[in-house]
C-alpha cells in the first residue's frame, strides 16, 4: 500500500474512532473521554490531508 493511501485509510479510522469516543464522552457525562475522542478526531483529519498532500506530491 502506498504511503497515501497508508496516510489517508489511518486518519478516516482515527476519526471514526475519535467520533465515537467523543459520542459516548457525551452520553455517559465524561468530559475527559469527549476531550480524548475530540482530539483523535482532529488527528485523523491531518492525517488524512497528509495522505492527499503525499498523492499530490507522487510519494
Amino acid at each position: 500500500m502506498k504511503s497515501s493511501t497508508h496516510d489517508k485509510t489511518e486518519g478516516t479510522l482515527h476519526k471514526v474512532k475519535g467520533k465515537v469516543k467523543e459520542t459516548v464522552g457525551k452520553i455517559v457525562g465524561n468530559p475527559d473521554l469527549e476531550a480524548e475522542g475530540k482530539i483523535e478526531k482532529i488527528q485523523g483529519k491531518v492525517q488524512e490531508k497528509r495522505g492527499q498532500i503525499k498523492k499530490v506530491l507522487g510519494e
